[in-house]
């Protein structure tokens, strides 16, 4: 059993973190991550108001005993929410573990963090910005390479250097992704010095995950290569996966189109849509090159104790020479 920092402080089996993603780390799909040993985020920003949002910490809390945690959006959106609102509630519930993300630190919250005794995760791009909330209190950093699926920030650091760089430069966890998908994906992790990692993509090939069977199976086909990178020219560059909305997407940026006509195409409603009734095309599904290493679709269970089991082969291996 691979026992690291990182399990230690948040109580979890598996040092397998599961990536916030939008509109699919519900609350069910929050939870049957945390029942698979792994830690799941319930991603608060798909909920329209705090009432809402704390029924659905209503919904993990009675579906799992397992530690979760609950991520806080600092990305510009949309349809601006409070924060402050949504810690509120989570403060209410009894959540431990929190985690932030976005573009700017979190200034106004990580004093409330600290003064609840919650555990304060934050995901970032680069040493800089870890190191700054390093110094404001963060108990852990997370750090995913230019082969991330979603958000890949404006530095385009693979994760073989981004990784290290950060465990050497601080001196607090750091949890390490982009493109991890396998156990050789968490061996690699842990030997570049980060006691955990944290996987997105590999879960959406999962029998859990909340999207449609079509979609699914598109994407245990899909290779290394059906990634591609859109938005970039409004400072908001995610890695997706290759169909006809993110070509078209592509295609507006090319021609400096308007921003309200890149946002009709990469709109969270067409993703949803997409999701739910299976049109492949209908919108843009964050993806990252790691696709390219998924050939089945496991259950959760499987899947995180078949990459901890490749993991320790992995090691061992090494070990013996």
């Amino acid at each position: 059993m691979l026992k690291t920092e990182i399990t230690e402080l948040l109580g979890i089996q598996y040092p397998i973190i599961g990536g916030t993603m939008m509109s699919i780390t519900d609350a069910d799909f929050t939870a049957a991550i945390a029942n698979a040993g792994g830690l799941g985020i319930l991603a608060s920003a798909i909920y329209q108001s705090k009432e809402a949002f704390s029924e659905g910490l209503d919904r993990v809390l009675a579906l799992t005993d397992h530690p979760f945690a609950v991520n806080l959006n600092l990305f510009p959106m949309m349809r601006p929410i409070d924060n402050n609102d949504y810690l509120d509630a989570l403060l209410e519930k009894g959540v431990k573990i929190v985690e932030t993300s976005g573009h700017s630190a979190p200034e106004d919250l990580c004093k409330r963090f600290k003064e609840s005794g919650l555990i304060w995760i934050h995901k970032c791009v680069g040493v800089r910005y870890a190191l700054k909330v390093q110094d404001m209190g963060a108990d852990v950093v997370t750090v995913v390479g230019y082969e991330n699926g979603g958000a890949t920030g404006k530095l385009d650091i693979g994760t073989m250097v981004l990784v290290p760089r950060v465990v050497e430069s601080l001196n607090i966890p750091v949890i390490g992704g982009g493109g991890v998908s396998d156990g050789r994906g968490l061996a690699a992790m842990l030997a570049l010095g980060a006691q955990g990692a944290i996987i997105g993509t590999r879960l959406l090939t999962t029998q859990e995950a909340p999207i449609h069977e079509n979609l699914k199976k598109a994407l245990v086909q899909a290779s290394e290569l059906d990634t591609m990178l859109v938005m970039r020219s409004i400072g908001a560059t995610h890695r997706v996966w290759v169909n006809r909305a993110a070509k078209k997407c592509a295609e507006l940026e090319k021609e400096q189109a308007e921003l309200q006509e890149i946002l009709k195409v990469a709109a969270g409603d067409n993703a949803r849509k997409m999701y739910a009734e299976g049109d492949l095309d209908m919108g843009i599904l964050p993806c990252g090159q790691g696709i390219g290493l998924v050939h089945d679709l496991p259950t959760l269970q499987e899947l995180f104790q078949k990459i901890t089991e490749d993991a320790e082969g992995v090691i061992q291996g090494l070990a013996a020479g």
